[in-house]
């Protein structure tokens, strides 16, 4: 039995790291095993991702650390109250109706509540919105996260900015492909690619001790799905092309972060302003430099150089789908501006004030709603 047990774990092994799937032709496991040329880390090993773990543990403490002696006192400065949400009285009927039928009751519902309680429909409506109020993180626990997940991506962006602008492949992307896969990994791509995927684990430690929302599971898939693509393009050693896709999204997810920090601070005028260059940031990035750039690279001047095999489809297939969400994003971004601004101008046309109002409101709704990325857009329901 246990020997059986064996074969099976060793076929399964043998399949999950085919060499036919994830190398091009003619290149083996042993070939990225010898050493390149002295610098840096040789080639990318997939022994390497095991240092993300107590990595991410670093991370996780060090963001608790910021929130409680930075993040927090910037957001008390600012005048965000250190109280939480006021508490629903203990009602054992309308919790019972409230965790097992619903949050938001209907007329007929409310009626008859009211009959059965004594109770006054407006205090019961009160009732429902004070306990859905209860559920949701304080604004000072948002500010606080927030401050942290703007910090590190600017610190990350700078970093990984100032390294790319030294890279020959920024300049000219065919250098992500020549001699591929034996590129040598240097110091600071290791840096780089290991500090963003402990991140994202640490993302995904952190929903466990958070305060659990509504997207806490489409958040889990988020970030499961952000660890694998950029696990996956480490140990295929794509990490030149994936070095331009990781800076290419977090150059945008920082001024989101700084438009919600702007947003909890109300700070309306800076919020709308900051809304609108991550706006013009995100569709600049993600509807044109990532198609005409990384894109052609990927699909055009890869297959030039070493030309198709099982996972530069596979590979290709993922960039595509991140297009795809990247569209669909920019869609609903300017459909909503476009009717949040149409609407305002409709209702005040000779009044500056209210339709700001109505673009504050968009955006406020808006920071609150869409769910997002890393490689695509980081964070967005994380609010």
């Amino acid at each position: 039995m246990a020997a059986a047990a064996a074969g099976a774990l060793g076929l399964l092994w043998g399949w999950l790291w085919s060499e036919s799937f994830w190398l091009p032709q003619n290149v083996s496991w042993d070939d990225l095993e010898a050493p390149s040329d002295g610098h840096g880390y040789g080639y990318p090993r997939a022994r390497h991702i095991l240092s993300v773990f107590p990595l991410a543990a670093g991370i996780f403490s060090v963001r608790l650390l910021f929130e409680r002696f930075i993040a927090k006192p910037c957001a008390l400065h600012v005048g965000i109250e250190d109280s939480g949400p006021y508490l629903a009285q203990d009602n054992t009927i309308l919790e019972k109706v409230f965790v097992s039928v619903t949050k938001y009751p209907d007329q007929k519902r409310l009626e008859g509540l009211s009959k059965q309680l004594d109770w006054d429909v407006r205090k019961i409506q009160c009732w429902f919105r004070h306990r859905r109020n209860q559920d949701k993180p304080p604004t000072l626990t948002k500010f606080c996260e927030s401050m942290w997940r703007f910090t590190f991506y600017l610190c990350i962006f700078c970093y990984g900015i100032r390294f790319l602008w030294l890279s020959p492949w920024f300049w000219d992307t065919r250098q992500c492909w020549y001699n591929y896969p034996l590129q040598p990994l240097s110091k600071e791509l290791y840096y780089y690619y290991i500090m963003e995927l402990a991140f994202y684990w640490s993302l995904m430690f952190s929903q466990f001790t958070d305060i659990k929302r509504k997207d806490f599971l489409i958040m889990f898939v988020h970030h499961l799905a952000t660890i694998g693509l950029i696990t996956f393009s480490y140990i295929n050693n794509m990490v030149r092309i994936g070095t331009l896709v990781l800076c290419l999204h977090d150059v945008s997810d920082f001024l989101l972060e700084a438009a919600k920090l702007a947003n909890y601070a109300k700070y309306q005028r800076l919020c709308d302003s900051l809304f609108v260059i991550f706006g013009a940031v995100f569709m600049v990035t993600r509807l044109g430099i990532y198609p005409f750039w990384v894109l052609n690279s990927t699909l055009f001047e890869s297959w030039e150089i070493i030309g198709p095999y099982p996972s530069w489809w596979f590979f290709n297939g993922l960039l595509l789908i991140l297009q795809l969400l990247h569209i669909i994003w920019s869609y609903l971004i300017a459909r909503i501006a476009f009717k949040a601004l149409l609407r305002g101008k409709m209702t005040y046309p000779r009044r500056i004030r209210p339709r700001l109002c109505t673009l504050h409101s968009f955006l406020t709704s808006f920071l609150f709603s869409l769910p997002g990325g890393s490689w695509t857009v980081s964070s967005l329901a994380c609010v």
